[in-house]
């Protein structure tokens, strides 16, 4: 255990608590230093982490002080606060969170860990005087701990689909007014594709607190890994359909930053696309010499995009070229699924979007996580799918790998039976970091 996870252990506890009071108190206790920092604040259910990292990329390369504040983190702690290109020391962050911890009020109830390391994030944007942070929400919106600014410079609001329903509410319109509770009187709104439900009620809070409001469309490809929206040409550096979706929003929150003086000239907008990383989504590797997909689709939305991008991966044919120019041979057979998730999601909904007749399916636990049972899974997998080419549980990520990518045995016929072609781990954001600290360790 490291010291930042000795710091906020005590406060692991008290769990998800949904409301601001705990927030607004601490950061008082603090001097407020939210004030003190000018925000883009971005919402959603799919995409806001590829959206604050195309904004905060841009920004950055427009030569202003960013800051970016995103969760969860995937292996530590201090990938969820970043300055200009770098996550935040450990050192720093040690420092950042023992001063938060020491304003707690002693009569107080006591934070959550997203609250403490929330208002790290403020105090520590405060005390290196960025020019702007980009702020993703971290559930709903409305309630939210990041939800503590009155005048953000402009609020994206991503997707919305039914995620969280247990705290924010049972339908898609329950869902779509706690997001829309981070748009404030008169701030800039861009909002992204919603089903009509959820977007009647955005479209009646954007009237009711007068937004100007846009509703950008998804850029156009233009050629192999190009696009374009509002006019510029950029290469797209994040796979997957959805790009297109997410890259269009984030210029339209630039294109508002710029008319309200901000200089950001469209090739520095173009520049800082073609830069953005975000890992953990849709992401290549290698594991022992083969291909891996890693992506975090823990939903319906997230699991659909996926299931679009692998068809198009299969139909790509041979080979297929992956980051760093590594080349590969992914044939047109199956998929073979490892997949574990938390216990909360929409499983069935998540695994009819991704399995079909021919893949084969792995089921694994998500370690230190409330997490849904493998066998579980498994027998809901095989009724959703019964054509399966193989399903059954694992005991741990990496026992399901080395199955997945071991040769198969010859056939009685002395011939090689067809080895799926692509290898896809999937199901969690806390599954995918588990594997990456575990092969990085």
């Amino acid at each position: 255990m490291t010291r930042i996870d000795e710091i906020l252990q005590p406060f692991a506890w008290f769990g998800i608590k949904l409301g601001l009071e705990s927030s607004q108190s601490l950061l008082e206790r603090l001097g407020n230093p939210q004030r003190q920092v000018p925000i883009v604040h971005v919402a959603g259910s799919n995409g806001k982490g590829s959206v604050c990292a195309y904004l905060s990329t841009v920004l950055m390369a427009a030569g202003y002080r960013v800051g970016r504040y995103t969760s969860p983190h995937l292996v530590d702690w201090n990938e969820r606060i970043w300055l200009n290109g770098q996550l935040i020391a450990p050192v720093a962050l040690e420092h950042t969170l023992k001063q938060v911890v020491a304003a707690i009020a002693p009569d107080a109830p006591a934070p959550t860990q997203f609250e403490i390391i929330t208002a790290a994030a403020w105090v520590y944007f405060a005390q290196q005087k960025v020019d702007v942070a980009v702020i993703e929400v971290g559930l709903g919106g409305r309630l939210d701990a990041t939800n503590v600014c009155d005048r953000p410079l402009a609020c994206v609001i991503t997707t919305i689909s039914r995620e969280h329903w247990q705290r924010l509410g049972p339908t898609l319109a329950d869902i779509a007014r706690e997001k829309a509770g981070i748009l404030k009187p008169g701030c800039p709104a861009v909002v992204g594709p919603l089903p009509p439900e959820a977007m009647a009620v955005v479209r009646q809070r954007i009237a009711e607190l007068g937004c100007p409001a846009v509703y950008p469309v998804p850029a156009t490809p233009i050629e192999a890994g190009w696009a374009e929206s509002h006019g510029i040409q950029y290469p797209l550096p994040l796979a997957g359909a959805m790009q297109l979706h997410n890259s269009a929003l984030a210029i339209a929150a630039l294109k508002w930053l710029q008319a309200q003086g901000w200089n950001l000239p469209d090739a520095i907008i173009a520049r800082g696309i073609a830069q953005t990383q975000w890992p953990g989504r849709l992401q290549w590797l290698t594991w022992q010499g083969y291909p891996l997909l890693i992506d975090g689709a823990h939903n319906s939305e997230g699991a659909i995009a996926l299931r679009q991008y692998v068809d198009q991966v299969l139909a790509h044919g041979q080979p297929y070229t992956l980051a760093g120019d590594v080349c590969f041979n992914i044939g047109q057979g199956g998929v073979t699924w490892i997949i574990g998730m938390m216990r909360n999601k929409d499983h069935r909904e998540v695994l009819a979007a991704l399995l079909q007749p021919g893949d084969r399916l792995f089921l694994v636990p998500v370690p230190d996580n409330p997490a849904a049972e493998p066998e579980t899974l498994a027998l809901l997998a095989q009724e959703i799918c019964p054509d399966l080419q193989e399903c059954q549980p694992f005991t741990d990520v990496f026992e399901a790998l080395t199955v997945a990518v071991t040769p198969p045995k010859a056939t009685d016929a002395g011939i090689a039976a067809a080895k799926p072609s692509l290898t896809v781990l999937a199901g969690s954001l806390y599954l995918i970091g588990h594997f990456l600290a575990k092969v990085h360790a």
